[in-house]
């Protein structure tokens, strides 16, 4: 059974432990970047990761998703502070590059 691991700040992550996720708390990018490259390992499903982290990491998770074949997914979660929207810019970004075009976008004439 593959495992699922989160990945940011103490007070965003915490209750994932009750899912019975793995957490990795950080308190800044170098620990998130060190957290994420032990985790991106085929023992993992996925790998989720606060969106503050992600943003700081954006390059680094880009290099890290060309060398994954299949498992883990890296899913980017809002923190507790809210959400910025860049899981959503990401799975749209995936969805185009499958689907060759944007489902989020209306498909009638304005």
């Amino acid at each position: 059974m593959l495992s699922v691991a989160v990945v940011g700040d103490r007070d965003s992550i915490w209750g994932f432990k009750a899912l019975g996720m793995e957490i990795h708390a950080v308190t800044n990018s170098d620990e998130a970047l060190a957290a994420l490259r032990a985790l991106c390992t085929p023992g993992y499903g996925a790998v989720f990761i606060t969106e503050n982290y992600a943003q700081q990491l954006g390059e680094e998770i880009d290099a890290l998703e060309e060398f994954i074949t299949l498992y883990p997914s890296i899913v980017i979660i809002p923190s507790h502070h809210g959400s910025k929207g860049l899981g959503l810019k990401k799975v749209k970004s995936v969805v185009e590059k499958a689907l060759g075009f944007d489902i989020f976008k209306s498909s009638e004439p304005q």
